[in-house]
């Protein structure tokens, strides 16, 4: 073998193992992503079924609460129980779907039952002896004659004088309660104290014996395949159980000491296999595609060389032309080679561009955010000051707490800010509406008065306090800049009015209304930078409007700027808020 021939065959063999090498830690790497969003999902579908068990558990242990007080109930314990009873367990059995509703006295003897489906006497049962205790007993275990799994809810029903006289029972059947979620994804199956599968959505799984390493076993009959890796973290299970169990599943766990059990479920990891070896093979592509390319022209150039240096050996005098040709090609190189070294500057000059853009944005954002809080601290503190000059205490007084206020209004606004430099957010609350506005005429009063502008906003239009969702701070920053934008757009006009009204109706809205010429662009009124002022005003930045739009989108409300009769209408549309609400 000829050693260029080796040479190549070393350097081939040596890339392609580079290749794998990077190909493996890319499907590793991906795998590993792939996993940490099945682990979110699968956490957010375990929690959805343990919520969903634990609702449906919960509706037959508020029956067994509120019946064991129900006067039939009491009684019945204080007599023979009769037709009344009978037909109160009959009815709430019947509505509830329950399998069997029955009263047991305190030795344990049935006195009455809906069904007559239940067991004979209790007396032994962990949830009787609890009921007994004056607590709530719960309790799960199989029938006998049916093999039915049942879930137990035991209330104590207490006589005249405070002891427990009786225990009302109702009988669930769980496998009414799986029968919404029977053969969903994922794999989910619920162990009790035992170590025993008693609830599924996988029916096939019921009673299998769990071990210590988490191995599942049938009652009877050979264990099934089964072992469990960690990668990163996360632990994986590999089994044979079932054709509706993935062989290969992520396996998640959430205790329930509400109802005395663990929650378990495994989610299929071969479509992250599948993710992981979609990227590796993409990038082992694009690496062979890249190595062919390079050897390509590797080989071209040695090509290349080689009749260069025959031709060489060949042709021992050039001529002047040839020489010159030789030099300007040079030249040529050398002009492309500075070329390229000057796009790359020019390219690295428009990323700094761009840094230094979205730096401007953002100075001018802070300061149209603390502007408003600012001005009415001046105010107030020009006030205050007037005042004591009067000896008027009490109103300077006054001034100084609405300076304390502005001033924690103001750290709320950088908080706010900080929380947009960390990608968060105030969250969403109760507002209300009419303060919100009060507040927002209160700041922009002293302008307004020096600019000659009547506001005209009459408080009681809501009929008292209005309740929407939103933040008070920066709802307030809203009308605020409308109300400024308002005044600024009539400064060249003798009669300048603003006019704010609030709508209560099926839609909450609030609309703020000038008489000034109108919006020239409508379309682009709440773009950034967009503004109708003075070039180089300290005012005309064209960032109020479009602050305010991402304010009112975050609060689920929106904006609309249009033009009226006279003059321009900016309508706040915002949401009612429920006192079921969440935040």
């Amino acid at each position: 073998m000829k050693p260029s021939l080796l040479r190549h065959l070393i350097i081939v063999v040596l890339f392609l193992l580079a290749v794998i090498a990077i190909s493996g830690g890319v499907w590793r790497y991906g795998y590993v992503q792939a996993l940490a969003q099945l682990a979110q999902r699968g956490k957010a579908d375990l929690s959805l079924a343990t919520d969903r068990l634990t609702g449906q558990l919960q509706l037959y242990q508020q029956l067994a609460v509120l019946t064991a007080d129900h006067p039939a109930v009491q009684a019945a314990l204080t007599s023979e129980p009769g037709d009344e009873l009978l037909d109160l367990l009959q009815k709430s059995a019947d509505k509830t779907a329950a399998m069997d509703v029955f009263l047991a006295a305190t030795d344990g003897r049935i006195l009455a039952s809906a069904n007559q489906s239940g067991p004979v006497d209790i007396g032994a049962s962990d949830y009787f002896s609890r009921a007994l205790q004056g607590a709530l007993g719960e309790g799960h275990g199989t029938l006998q004659d049916t093999g039915t799994r049942v879930y137990y809810f035991a209330a104590p029903s207490f006589g005249t004088k405070g002891q427990v006289a009786g225990v009302l029972v109702v009988m669930t059947n769980i496998d009414r309660v799986e029968s919404d979620w029977r053969g969903a994804r994922p794999a989910v199956f619920f162990s009790d104290d035992r170590n025993e599968v008693f609830i599924s959505n996988r029916s096939e799984l019921l009673f299998w014996q769990q071990g210590e390493d988490g191995r599942l076993a049938p009652p009877t009959g050979p264990e099934p395949g089964f072992s469990s890796r960690n990668i990163s973290g996360y632990e994986l299970w590999l089994t044979d159980w079932s054709p509706y169990v993935p062989g290969r599943a992520l396996h998640l766990r959430q205790d329930l000491p509400i109802i005395g059990m663990r929650a378990e479920a495994l989610i299929d990891v071969d479509p992250a296999r599948r993710l992981a070896a979609l990227q590796a093979a993409v990038v082992a592509a694009v690496f062979l595609a890249f190595g062919a390319f390079l050897f390509l022209a590797t080989e071209r150039r040695r090509t290349l060389a080689e009749a260069n240096a025959r031709l060489e050996s060949r042709v021992q005098e050039r001529t002047k032309e040839l020489s010159a040709t030789n030099i300007a090609l040079r030249h040529e190189v050398v002009e492309r080679t500075s070329a390229e070294t000057a796009l790359k500057k020019a390219q690295a000059d428009l990323v700094q561009a761009g840094k230094l853009s979205a730096l401007g944005q953002m100075s001018a954002g802070i300061s149209h955010e603390l502007n408003q809080p600012l001005m009415a601290i001046q105010q107030y503190a020009e006030n205050g000051s007037a005042f004591i000059g009067k000896g008027k205490i009490a109103r300077a007084a006054e001034n100084l707490h609405r300076i304390s206020e502005m001033a924690a209004r103001m750290a709320r606004i950088i908080k706010n800010l900080r929380a947009f430099a960390r990608n968060e957010s105030e969250p969403v609350g109760k507002v209300d509406l009419i303060q919100v506005i009060e507040t927002a005429v209160e700041l922009t009063a002293a302008r307004l008065k020096a600019d000659q502008v009547t506001l005209n906003w009459d408080p009681s239009a809501g009929g008292g306090a209005v309740y929407a969702r939103g933040g008070d701070v920066r709802l307030t920053q809203v009308f605020v800049n409308l109300i400024n934008n308002a005044a600024d757009a009539m400064l060249d006009q003798d009669d300048r009015s603003i006019h704010i009204s609030i709508d209560t109706g099926r839609n909450l809205s609030v609309t703020v209304r000038d008489f000034g010429p109108g919006i020239r662009e409508p379309d682009k009124v709440f773009e950034p930078f967009y503004s109708t002022k003075t070039v180089g005003s300290s005012e005309g930045m064209g960032l109020g409007l479009s602050i305010s739009y991402g304010l009112v989108q975050s609060f689920g409300g929106n904006i609309r700027g249009t033009n009226a009769a006279t003059g321009a209408k900016f309508t706040v549309e915002l949401e009612y808020w429920k006192e079921d609400d969440t935040v």
